[in-house]
């Protein structure tokens, strides 16, 4: 019988089905270099409210840096971010703690920085990373502009500070042979990040990682488990599906590893293995509701489970829908090393590198300017597959699976 801390601990459990955190290990071996990194140094954390961005804040805020600022513009996840941090039982002492509802691309955000003294580390976690945004060429412009261009305005924004910096920005394992736009821009991400053209030559480091999904995130599909039975809705699930995990806490503990660890221009990946890793979210669901105490009633369209839903409760079953995976941008099993890339070993027990390689073709800054032409001129039209022959100019491992149907159009 495994003692658990918390429940959040126990529902990770459901899903990595591991009894000790991944990289437990490496942390303990590494900790003096982690501590020696962040000890004194003054640290923004951009998308610091989100799922992966507070988990790695938590860990952060272990270490005695000079100065910890979070920038989100989710103002109630920030809010509860403090109570968290303020409310644990580990020492939470930081002179200088500053969280801040501003837009990280905005001209509130390039005040702030010339208005505060330099910093030491910036770790970006903010991305639109929705596989759903496919739906419209106005929610992938939003994602373009937030993964691609306001990134490109932080850069030269750091850059008048005149100092040199350590930088992480993570990234998906959908970034790995992307079949879907949203993969492509973080793919992009990565190349200008890497790239001296476009980083102005600020960064002194500059890591990345590439990581699996992140168990009952916000957003996510296990999240949404959680909030469909709360108000007793049915559940959904794509058959045929594996999926590697990671809980909240090694999502921190990855970004934290990937920040001060990593040698620069490489990308932090997990050890993990297809036969023994990947899970199968069916089995998945029928743990989960287990858990809660109810058995699966599998059911074959979403009108059937909506009728079933009001008899099946007080008999200890729940309603859940079984879809194929034959949604735009899905892939049946995820990959962290795309085509023409090598792992490299770092010396860690369960984390591995990724060397980054350039683009074969294109010029990132030209496409750069394009992207943002395209996007600022509202006289002209843009289509998907504008969107796709652009990106697909640097981007030209792109194969975009593109189907009837979107996630909008599922329950």
């Amino acid at each position: 019988m495994i003692n658990f801390a918390h429940r959040d601990d126990e529902l990770a459990f459901l899903v990595t089905q591991r009894k000790q955190g991944l990289f437990v290990q490496d942390l303990e071996e590494h900790s003096e270099q982690i501590r020696k990194s962040l000890n004194n140094k003054r640290v923004l954390v951009i998308g610091g409210a989100g799922s992966i961005g507070s988990a790695t804040v938590k860990e952060i805020a272990r270490f005695e840096t000079s100065a910890l600022h979070i920038i989100d513009i989710n103002e109630n996840n920030l809010a509860e971010l403090v109570r968290d941090l303020r409310s644990s039982t580990d020492r939470f002492a930081l002179n200088d703690f500053r969280t801040l509802p501003v837009d990280f691309g905005s001209p509130i955000m390039h005040r702030f920085i010339l208005e505060q003294p330099p910093y030491d580390y910036v770790l970006n976690f903010a991305a639109l990373k929705h596989v759903r945004n496919e739906k419209d060429t106005y929610s992938l412009q939003q994602m373009f502009e937030t993964n691609i261009l306001k990134p490109k305005k932080l850069f030269a924004w750091l850059a008048a500070k005149e100092r040199s910096l350590s930088y992480f920005c993570v990234s998906t394992d959908k970034a790995a042979n992307p079949v879907n736009l949203m993969g492509a821009s973080k793919r992009l991400m990565e190349h200008i990040i890497f790239s001296k053209e476009t980083t102005a030559r600020v960064f002194t480091k500059v890591t990345s990682s590439r990581f699996a999904n992140v168990a009952f995130s916000d957003g996510s599909l296990l999240y949404s488990w959680l909030r469909r039975l709360a108000k007793k809705q049915p559940l959904a699930v794509p058959e045929g599906t594996r999926r590697y995990f990671l809980s909240s806490q090694e999502s921190g503990e990855i970004c934290l590893l990937a920040s001060t660890c990593t040698p620069t221009n490489h990308i932090l990946i997990p050890r993990l293995e297809p036969d023994k890793d990947l899970q199968d979210l069916v089995s998945i669901a029928k743990s989960f509701l287990k858990f809660h105490g109810y058995e699966p009633h599998f059911c074959k369209t979403e009108s059937e489970a909506k009728e079933s839903l009001k008899s099946d409760i007080p008999r200890g079953k729940y309603p859940i829908v079984l879809t194929p995976l034959d949604t735009t941008g899905e892939k049946p099993e995820e990959e962290f090393v795309g085509v023409g890339e090598k792992t490299v070993e770092i010396g860690m027990r369960n984390l591995l590198t990724i060397e980054y390689v350039p683009p074969k073709m294109g010029n990132l800054v030209e496409l750069l300017d394009q992207l943002e032409h395209c996007i600022s001129a509202p006289s002209r039209p843009i289509q998907k597959q504008d969107l796709i022959a652009l990106v697909s100019r640097v981007v030209s491992e792109l194969c975009h699976a593109d189907r009837e149907k979107g996630l909008d159009d599922r329950m």
